[in-house]
């Protein structure tokens, strides 16, 4: 069976940032940790890879060294129900982080995330384009997306 897993590659800081990972997102579990053995690269004993889920997704965390960081050309997007769980979520993250525009922040291992209200996309699919742009343009003038800015702007388009 094929499957997809996102593959995260850290310093050394895999095992620290999956439990944070897993703090933040309440269905969040570890799900398996590997060890470097005497073939290496790294020291034996350490910690290789962690698995974990999120959200019913699988990630794995490879303590890789310093070779790579993370940029904001891969995020990982987190949709909301409610205004709540945006706040939550965007607090959460960016404890430590940072806000970025528009939606998108960055943890405190650099990993780039966007935390966005499913109405964001709702009010966006429609296809009267003045709304849909109203919502549109209000989402482009946020840091954290706030829903009932988004429905302003769309009732008042």
């Amino acid at each position: 069976m094929t499957s997809i897993r996102t593959f995260l590659w850290f310093n050394t800081e895999a095992e620290e940032a999956a439990n944070y990972y897993v703090s933040v997102f309440d269905d969040g579990e570890i799900t398996g940790v590997t060890h470097f053995g005497s073939a290496g690269p790294g020291a034996a004993g350490t910690v290789q890879e962690v698995s974990f889920e999120l959200a019913g997704r699988e990630f794995v965390g490879l303590n890789g060294g310093p070779d790579y960081e993370f940029n904001e050309s891969v995020s990982i997007l987190v949709t909301c129900d409610t205004q709540d769980e945006v706040d939550h979520y965007w607090s959460q993250l960016t404890s430590e982080g940072e806000e970025g525009p528009c939606g998108w922040l960055k943890d405190r291992y650099g990993l780039s995330w966007q935390v966005f209200p499913n109405l964001f996309f709702e009010l966006r699919a429609d296809p009267e384009a003045t709304k849909s742009q109203a919502v549109m343009a209000a989402m482009l003038q946020m840091g954290k997306v706030d829903s009932a800015g988004l429905q302003s702007a769309y009732d008042n388009a």
